[in-house]
């Protein structure tokens, strides 16, 4: 019974359609109103649908001024390995780095890779296109929801959160799996977690290393969310609106950005763009930081509505709506796909 009440009450950790459906009225609402089941596409008219689901990543770096972002580079399944190696090198690329889907989310199939041995097996594990991109060593991830409407040149941030990755501490007693089990978060993931780490599963940490047990700033792979709402600034929101009128028509979205401090950030010094997503992202800045459910909701509804008013200014300016059948068509693909890459997942080691 006490379990069961504890996962009425945890509710940021329900299932995405359970946390949402209360409020999926709304959503049909704006269908109605749109006269369009597809009406966000309009939104980002340079990113696939929207960027609200199954949009190539490539789409985004293209956009993106270079020195915004880390050195990366596109890679198909059906290159031979040691083309790699000379992609590397012709990419400034050295270990370690980060592998990651061409389309995809949720940190599925994202790993840190540390040798040559850990790369060949993504590769011949991988039957995606994905992407090799330098990690990026400053010490803080942030994400910063940004949404400018079309008319203005200045836009808000809504949202911004330093983002930890999940990661235990070794104590020198203690087994990978015992730290596991003690741990709120990872011990909900035992499962996948020992897919991953099972080679370190039984080994004892030296007490102080810190064990990264996911390189995804995620909340749904178990990643810490702390609040940064009381930085939110003009100069913040100034950085941003350069970035946004730079990457041009980019009016709603998140900017996931590794950086040395917020300070920096702020002066727009030593960041840089892992990614950004479009109109698909979540205000995740509900999760871990004190919302209540109520508030959680009142959220992603001023979200939707600034959502709708983008699109429907762009549908006037000559943007239209994805037609039904096509929407349909591409998100049922991209759906099959993203549910065969969690099976993939499954099967590539840490």
């Amino acid at each position: 019974m006490k379990k069961i009440v504890n996962k009425i009450t945890h509710w940021e950790a329900w299932p995405f359609k359970l946390l949402y459906a209360p409020i999926s009225i709304m959503w049909i609402w704006y269908i109605i109103k749109a006269k369009s089941v597809w009406f966000f596409t309009p939104s980002n008219p340079k990113l696939t649908f929207g960027g609200m689901e199954g949009e190539p990543k490539k789409e985004m770096y293209d956009l993106l001024p270079k020195d915004l972002y880390p050195p990366t580079f596109n890679v198909l399944p059906t290159q031979l390995f040691p083309d790699l190696e000379a992609l590397l090198q012709k990419n400034n690329i050295t270990y370690p780095f980060i592998v990651k889907p061409e389309v995809g989310g949720q940190g599925i199939l994202l790993r840190k890779i540390d040798s040559e041995a850990e790369f060949l097996h993504y590769h011949t594990k991988m039957p995606y296109e994905y992407i090799v991109q330098q990690m990026v060593n400053y010490p803080m991830e942030v994400s910063v929801f940004y949404i400018r409407h079309p008319q203005n040149k200045t836009g808000i941030v809504t949202g911004f959160l330093h983002k930890i990755p999940l990661c235990v501490i070794g104590d020198g007693e203690q087994t990978l799996e015992q730290l596991i089990n003690a741990n709120v978060k990872a011990k909900k993931r035992v499962d996948e977690l020992y897919n991953k780490h099972q080679a370190k599963w039984d080994a004892i940490l030296p007490n102080g290393e810190k064990y990264m047990l996911s390189y995804a700033a995620n909340h749904n792979r178990g990643a810490l969310f702390i609040d940064l709402k009381n930085e939110i600034d003009e100069k913040l929101v100034t950085v941003f609106d350069k970035i946004s009128l730079q990457v041009n028509d980019f009016f709603y979205g998140r900017y996931d950005i590794m950086c040395s401090n917020v300070e920096d950030l702020k002066r727009g010094k030593n960041f840089s763009i892992l990614e950004y997503n479009g109109c698909g992202a979540e205000p995740n800045h509900f999760y871990d930081t004190g919302y209540t459910l109520l508030g959680a909701y009142k959220e992603i509804l001023k979200h939707w509505k600034l959502l709708y008013q983008i699109s429907m200014y762009n549908k006037k300016q000559g943007v239209q709506p994805w037609p039904l059948q096509k929407g349909r068509k591409f998100l049922t693909e991209a759906r099959r796909t993203f549910a065969h890459m969690k099976a993939v997942d499954a099967t590539i080691h840490a």
